[in-house]
């Protein structure tokens, strides 16, 4: 019985053991020393979705991966990259997800779409409704 215990409490600690004891990037969690620059990360950081939380920008994620996409983004734009240029590389790399601003392309037309298909199957529902209803 006490062996049994022993095995159920060393499975039920693993998850305590899957933390990285990597320790964080430099710029994740520092402002950068130009006030300009960090105001474009910051904007940029907020719409920039964390693909570990998934509902979180990684400007408010403390997943480890956040961390590290702050200080990749802190680090170009102290290189003097603009803004643009890196959520076009973000968006390269890791699909147009990643992004908060919603992009134009075809694939996204559904999405777009979408809403106004609905409000007009409702205005068409409503409009039978109350014709049915008017009806002796």
């Amino acid at each position: 019985m006490r062996t049994l215990a022993i095995i159920i409490a060393l499975l039920l600690a693993t998850p305590a053991l899957a933390d990285s004891n990597t320790p964080p990037a430099y710029w994740s969690d520092r402002q950068l020393p130009n006030p300009k620059q960090e105001a474009e990360a910051q904007a940029l950081m907020n719409e920039l979705r964390c693909l570990v939380c998934q509902g979180q920008s990684i400007a408010d994620s403390d997943a480890e991966l956040a961390a590290d996409m702050r200080d990749l983004v802190r680090r170009r734009i102290a290189a003097g990259e603009k803004p643009a240029s890196i959520r076009g590389w973000l968006i390269q790399r890791y699909g147009t997800w990643i992004s908060y601003k919603p992009t134009a392309e075809p694939a996204a037309w559904p999405l777009w779409l979408a809403p106004l298909g609905l409000l007009l199957i409702g205005a068409f529902l409503i409009r039978h409704r109350v014709r049915l209803g008017k009806r002796p």
